[in-house]
């Protein structure tokens, strides 16, 4: 199968097999690039086939020989129709970590349920005993709560007022203004059901319960604060109150897991391209003018740069303490968050439009970062090829 691009609106309906390998064997060749440290020996990545997640698996397997099990949920390939990008990762981070010698199996299913939370355990019991490092790193904008059977929907709403500002179409580069209304009744108490620190608990109790983690055990769920420009939509919006919900549960994880001298934080990251913030209005423009500023002043990173900074720098020291903010976060967005690089962003947003678009933002950075998420534009990778969409994954239970 020839397999081409193709894209409905903010999504792309096809995957690339041997560019989504591409992609996962760049990553690995830079964590070794860094040498190994004295990091995590059992880890579980939940929602580990794209993004942070993804790069935490790699991270953990490459840069400490880590033993990884992999909970997310992908649709497979069906003959001459493409599988999820995450399953091609998946298939190519497994090929890869099973020729280095190291353990990864992977569960594709709902994380939010308790058979998938009862499966890992089995799975855990069975091959590893104990685990030492939990990734939370689930992105899903829907989740049915496994007690009350409610299915919950996230949205991205401001509070009390209505929020206007500039937008790009990162296909064409035509910026224009959005305006998006605030949150009705439920949409706060329903974001925060999906996407706050409930379901994250339940993990860590369920874990718990089973046994199953190590002494000095460590869990770490990714969060976001970002800048002012988008503060209303976002960290004082309806997305705000679940990263708050979030921020408490590491602190309470922190409080339960006492007795095994256990620690749960969160890693405030960096914006990048992803599938999720390529279709919120606002962030795709912040993301672009961003970028041509971090890269001008050599401090760009992506997905394997930041948590490659989060393990070596934060997590995984000699000194073997986790520096955080006066909040208790883990804060590796403080390049992105530097005074001068806000500053710059604030300037420079007064003058970006359409026509300024290709001096001031990285539209071409923007856009090639987005189909590499779905293994197209790596010059290494033949697209006239014939490739075998079929791709197994060795090691799925």
């Amino acid at each position: 199968m020839i397999i081409k691009q193709r894209m409905r609106g903010f999504i792309s309906l096809t995957a690339h097999p041997k560019g989504c390998e591409r992609n996962v064997l760049n990553q690995i060749e830079y964590i070794k690039s860094k040498g190994e440290i004295e990091g995590p020996k059992n880890v579980l990545v939940i929602g580990a086939s794209t993004g942070f997640g993804l790069s935490s698996r790699i991270a953990s397997a490459f840069s400490s020989n880590a033993a990884t099990i992999g909970v997310f949920f992908e649709k497979e390939p069906q003959e001459g129709k493409t599988a999820t990008p995450g399953w091609y990762n998946t298939a190519a981070f497994h090929k890869a970590a099973h020729a280095a010698g190291l353990y990864a199996k992977s569960i594709n299913g709902d994380a939010f349920s308790n058979e998938v939370k009862v499966k890992t355990i089995e799975l855990i019991k069975a091959d590893l005993g104990k685990i030492d490092l939990i990734i939370y790193s689930l992105a899903s904008p829907v989740r049915t709560h496994p007690e009350t059977g409610i299915t919950h929907r996230s949205v991205l709403k401001p509070i009390g007022n209505q929020y206007s500002n500039k937008t790009v179409d990162f296909h064409t580069g035509i910026i224009s203004e959005v305006s998006i209304e605030p949150s009705v009744d439920g949409d706060i108490e329903n974001t925060v059901a999906v996407m706050g620190g409930e379901d994250w608990n339940m993990w860590i109790d369920a874990l718990q319960a089973a046994d199953v983690l190590a002494e000095n055990v460590v869990t770490v769920a990714y969060s976001y604060i970002g800048p002012a420009v988008t503060e209303p939509v976002y960290r004082k919006g309806t997305i705000g109150k679940a990263k708050d919900d979030l921020e408490k549960t590491a602190f309470d994880i922190t409080e339960k897991l006492k007795s095994i001298n256990g620690k749960g934080y969160v890693s405030v990251n960096k914006a990048l391209v992803t599938q999720a913030s390529s279709a919120i209005p606002i962030i795709p423009l912040y993301i672009t003018v961003l970028y041509k500023i971090m890269k001008s002043k050599g401090i760009h990173e992506g997905c394997i740069e930041q948590i490659q900074r989060l393990y070596y720098d934060r997590l995984y020291t000699t000194s073997g303490s986790v520096p955080t903010d006066s909040a208790g976060r883990i804060r590796i967005d403080d390049w992105e968050m530097r005074e001068d690089v806000q500053q710059e962003i604030l300037n420079l947003w007064k003058q970006v439009d359409t026509d300024t678009l290709h001096n001031i933002g990285d539209l071409k950075g923007y856009t090639k970062d987005f189909k590499n998420l779905f293994g197209f534009g790596f010059k290494e990778v033949d697209y006239h090829e014939d490739v075998n969409e079929m791709v197994e994954i060795d090691g799925l239970i």
